[in-house]
Order: C-alpha cells, then structure tokens, then sequence
C-alpha cells in the first residue's frame, strides 16, 4: 500500500483535479445558464442557446456529486465543518440548483411567453447563483473561518451567514462568477453560429476582462490586505488525524510562502493571463475549439492558484488558528484513502471516456433550423 503522507497529497490534488473538473464541465452550462436572458433576443434563440447545453447539463453534475463524496470520504472534518459553518450558503447553492432540472424540462412545454420567460430567469439562477456563492466560500477560506474543535473534536461554528458577505468574498465571488460566465459564453461560441456566436463571443472578452481585474485585485488585496496562516511547530505527516496537535499562527504575506519556496507554483497565476490571452486570439480567429481549451486552462489557473496558496491548509480557523483543518489533519484513515485511491484510478477513465464519448456524439453546431425542426423533442 502507498504510504499515508503520500496518500494524503495524493488527495489533496485529487480533489483538486475534481474541482476542477466541476468548474469545466458543470461551469460552462451554468455560464451559458447565466448568458441566457441576455444573449437570446427572442424564443428561438434562447431556445437554441439551452439546447447547447440541454442533452449534457445533468451528467456534468456528476462532477458536483463525485467532489462532494470525495471531500466526506477523504476529508471529513473538513466536509462536517464546512458543511456547518456554510450551512445556509449551502442551502442557496442547493435551492438555486431546483430550478435547473425543472427548467430544462419545463421551459418549453408550453407555448406562452411568460411562462419560458420565468424559466429562463429560473435556469439564470440556478447558473449565476452557485459560482457566486462557491467564489464567496473561497474568500473566507482565504481569511479563515470563525471556528473551533473542543476536546473531543466537535467543531463549533461561532460567526453568521452575514459574516460571510464580507468585502473581498464578495470580491471572490466576482472572480468565481466572471471565470464560470466566460467560460460559458466560450462554449456558446463553439456550440452557436451567426449572431448568437457574435454576441456570445462580445460576452467572453468581456467576461474575460473583469475576471483579471477581479483576480489582480484579489491578488494585490490578499498580498497587503490580510493575513495568511503558516504552521510553527513540528509536523508528523504520518501521524494520526488530529488538528490540535499543531501551533498556527496568522501572518502577514503568510500565503506567498509556498510561491517563494517553489517558484514553479509562479506559473499557476500567470497561467491565468496568458490562458485568457489566447482565449481572445482564438476566438478571434473563430478557433472555438482551442478557445475553450484555453479557457479550461484559465479555471485550472484560477483553482490552481488559491490552492498552491493555502497547501497545506485546507480550511483555516480565524478564531482559533490551531483547530485550522490541513492535509495532514483532517483526512480519513490510511486504509480509506488506499481503497479510494485505486477506486478513483478505475472510475475517473471511465468517467472521462463516457463524457468525452457523449460530447462527440451529441457535439456539432445548434441551429435555429435544427430547433424549428425538432420543435416537440429539442428543449
């Protein structure tokens, strides 16, 4: 079996992988969901909008699903903690995924305007609102989160759902939601033609822009404006969980560390640039294909980034640094991470192979022509 400290960063990058994979996959439908009431000018359009995403939205959840597992199997301090303090973050995220499901299948059954209206503002929601909330989430990771274990390891979640709406989550959450919304509209461009592409296109230079100024924002802010978290005392990466058996302490640049230890990591921001960079030039081309590779490499830079920043921590305490949850810390048992990781190693192909097989069955051009045709099949 593969020794615990390396299961344990093993993990910590297989869920980065799946975070990942959530934001490319389940990310560009929830921007296209986020583009709809404003890139179709009329039913057809928007029609012809839904049904790029229409035959795929509900597998990209898998993604969503498989992380989730993941974080309680792998990290289930983490998974109980998070899911306490963001309890009602999560309810949000969860209430505006409703209107996705009934929205795809609803929206044109019937023939009135306002009813397909109303859901196209429902699959808006339930596009728009989870980036925003996911990107708010990883803002207060980046500050650390009112919390702390007692004796027995019971967390207690001491702040507010209001205390999470501060300045630079929101900030977060800007990033979280311009990334998903230009990611999307890259997909819209390569799914679309004529004026629907055009404006989708206009949307992804725009979407594209304020995500770097967002993210150089973020960067400056979390360079001078708050304080990271480094560990002072000595670490067993082969002992048992336990995440009162460290002292933390919260420091100034404390997240710039592991950039100046590993300059290699120097290349995960600047991934972001050069990857938007050659999103606009291939779209310029009308190159959509490399454009939305591309524009996977800038979430990869995006994730890549906060979680280069934050190793080893993986969810820092503000109120008591030395309950901060880590990936040494908060991780299941030797045996579990084992029979996860060759788990993973047989269904992470197979889920890849059948996404990668349904996109090329089902890919092509969607066209007002194709909707008019199947008007009582097409979504």
């Amino acid at each position: 079996m593969i020794d615990y400290p390396t299961l344990k960063i093993i993990w910590w990058l297989l869920v980065g992988v799946l975070l990942v994979g959530f934001a490319i996959m389940d990310g560009h439908d929830m921007g296209v969901g986020t583009l709809l009431p404003f890139l179709g000018k009329d039913d057809v359009e928007r029609r012809v909008i839904i049904n790029t995403v229409g035959p795929h939205w509900d597998g990209n959840q898998v993604w969503f699903i498989t992380g989730g597992g993941a974080i309680f199997a792998a990290w289930p301090l983490v998974y109980a903690t998070a899911f306490s303090g963001f309890y009602w973050a999560m309810l949000a995220v969860l209430w505006a995924l409703f209107f996705r499901p009934v929205g795809f299948d609803y929206r044109s059954k019937l023939k009135s305007a306002r009813w397909r209206s109303t859901w196209d503002w429902g699959l808006f929601v339930g596009g728009a609102v989870p980036p925003l909330i996911f990107g708010v989430a990883f803002g207060n990771l980046l500050q650390g989160v009112p919390f702390h274990f007692d004796n027995y390891l019971v967390s207690t979640y001491t702040g507010s759902f209001w205390q999470l709406l501060n300045p630079f989550a929101l900030l977060a959450g800007v990033v979280s939601s311009a990334m998903i919304t230009a990611h999307g509209a890259v997909y819209l461009a390569h799914r679309t033609e004529g004026a629907i592409q055009a404006r989708a296109v206009r949307a992804a230079q725009w979407a594209l822009a304020l995500l770097l100024l967002a993210f150089s924002a973020a960067g400056a802010w979390l360079t001078w404006g708050i304080e990271g978290y480094a560990i002072v005392s000595a670490i067993d990466p082969a002992a048992l969980p336990d995440p009162l058996a460290k002292t933390v302490v919260r420091a100034s640049g404390a997240w710039l560390a592991n950039y100046q230890s590993v300059p290699l990591t120097m290349l995960l921001p600047v991934l972001v640039y050069a990857a938007a960079a050659a999103t606009v030039t291939a779209l310029a081309r009308a190159r959509t294909g490399l454009a939305f590779i591309a524009s996977s490499l800038v979430l990869v830079g995006v994730i890549g980034t906060a979680g280069a920043a934050m190793f080893p921590f993986v969810m820092p305490s503000s109120s008591h640094p030395a309950s901060s949850l880590t990936v040494w810390d908060s991780v299941s048992s030797h045996l579990t991470l084992g029979i996860m990781f060759w788990a993973t190693l047989v269904f992470m192909p197979l889920i890849v192979a059948y996404t990668a097989w349904a996109y090329r069955v089902m890919g092509g051009k969607v066209t007002a022509a194709y909707v008019r045709e199947h008007e009582h099949s097409a979504y």
